[in-house]
């Protein structure tokens, strides 16, 4: 599935019915592009869906940010200044993966030796002035999800 992101309002609204298609068990979503293609804007938008107020910001010095959101844990992670995917170990990941989270992760190839597969895979390119997502399935739930993406 592609789509064009004319504007940061349109990343966000991305962002907004991916949190909408979530169904209410663990989710994993990778989300890879370049410095500044959108990642964290998605995320935004993912976040305010499900009743984020606050401030969203990349985690790229803390790896993670946790947010609780009614009954639901997100945890936003950023690997990009992961310099040995082995420190993931430290991290203790299983308490992370688990339940109905939804793990969001932005850079996921710099450690995707110690980390789940992905339900959804979210590409972020530049195109021309503005943005394209390209969005794959990578199990049965991100079927489901992106088949309600179509709705």
């Amino acid at each position: 599935m592609q789509y064009f992101l004319a504007n940061e309002q349109a990343t966000l609204k991305l962002g907004k019915h991916l949190a909408e298609a979530c169904p209410d068990t663990l989710c994993i979503i990778y989300l890879e592009g370049e410095l500044g293609a959108g990642k964290t804007t998605l995320t935004r938008g993912f976040l305010r869906t499900l009743g984020h107020e606050g401030n969203v910001k990349s985690p790229t010095y803390t790896l993670v940010e946790h947010y609780q959101l009614a009954d639901r844990a997100i945890f936003h992670f950023d690997l990009y200044r992961l310099s040995d995917s082995g420190e993931l170990e430290f991290l203790g990941l299983d308490d992370y993966f688990r339940d109905n989270a939804v793990c969001i992760l932005e850079w996921a190839q710099r450690g995707s030796e110690y980390l789940p597969d992905p339900d959804i895979l979210v590409q972020l390119d530049y195109h021309d002035h503005a943005r394209k997502a390209t969005i794959e399935t990578k199990s049965r739930l991100g079927e489901q999800i992106c088949a309600k993406l179509h709705k």
